[in-house]
């Protein structure tokens, strides 16, 4: 489990800075890391996919602002699979596009209305194979599950409102070991746990400022030994909360020795290294620590 230092009556989970990645980026929102390493983050205004090497070292760029196949309009989430496809929220142009891990256009999938309105896919998480996908659609409050050879739409889970597969405007989400779907409920201010099933697992955090509550979540993670970590734009930290949804620690600065503030961060990511990268949007930057976590 993560190592833990008491602070001011707060748990910390240390990360030591190892380096920034900007290039740039025009609010970015999300990262993700493919198995290879490769670094993808979401430059949204600027409506393009950027790659890095895993040292932060710029490689290749993806799309451009538009409406055809491989542009973007205001891209948001991004996921890639166990193969190093790449998946990312086009929310602007209501779709799903897909990449290979180079950056070659494959396919697209439109995301339906509800209601006469008009979907916003805000984020996407892929399983591991790639077969199949669930979408946010933070304006219509539901979670959609695709098949992705067929492009077929498999369910729908949620509507608005507070109570379990109720949502406000779910946001970003991470898939846990094919398992367990953690979405970030902004303005519920939770994160709700689903199977892939669709059956209502957890609530994890809700609405304050004290620890294990959030004042305004944007993004989650969970590593490989199930904590999760979510982010708080607002208040500028990072909490983890074991497999349980209790609340466990606070991401620390071991400079300091004091809970490492952020910059309005929003998607945040950890590797197969113990690597915690968090896209902080206005200073526009991507993050990257190494998560100084023993086993005990």
């Amino acid at each position: 489990m993560p190592f833990n230092t008491a602070a001011h009556g707060v748990e910390l989970t240390m990360a030591t800075h190892l380096f920034d990645i900007t290039k740039e980026f025009n609010q970015p929102s999300d990262v993700d890391v493919a198995g290879d390493g490769t670094i993808y983050v979401v430059d949204g205004v600027n409506g393009m996919i950027k790659a890095f090497a895993p040292d932060g070292t710029f490689t290749f760029s993806i799309g451009c602002p538009g409406t055809g196949p491989g542009e973007f309009a205001h891209p948001l989430g991004i996921d890639a699979d166990d193969s190093g496809k790449i998946y990312v929220a086009d929310s602007g142009n209501h779709r799903i596009q897909i990449f290979t891990a180079e950056g070659d256009f494959i396919s697209d999938i439109k995301v339906p209305e509800s209601s006469g309105k008009k979907a916003d896919p805000t984020d996407v998480a892929v399983n591991s194979s790639g077969s199949r996908f669930f979408v946010a659609d933070n304006n219509n409050h539901k979670i959609h599950e695709f098949d992705t050879a067929s492009k077929k739409l498999i369910n729908t889970y949620g509507k608005p409102g507070a109570e379990k597969w109720e949502f406000r405007y779910p946001f970003l989400m991470h898939l846990y070991q094919d398992k367990y779907l953690y979405i970030v409920d902004v303005i519920n201010t939770r994160v709700q746990v689903l199977s892939s099933e669709g059956k209502f697992v957890s609530f994890v955090g809700g609405w304050g400022v004290k620890k294990g509550q959030f004042f305004r979540p944007k993004g989650v993670t969970v590593d490989s030994n199930g904590f999760s970590y979510v982010s708080d734009s607002y208040m500028g930290v990072i909490q983890l909360f074991d497999i349980t949804g209790n609340f466990h620690s606070v991401i620390g600065d071991p400079e300091s020795g004091k809970v490492r503030k952020f910059n309005t961060p929003v998607g945040i990511t950890v590797d197969d290294s113990n690597r915690l990268y968090v896209v902080e949007m206005l200073p526009g930057r991507v993050s990257v620590f190494k998560l100084n976590n023993k086993r005990q």
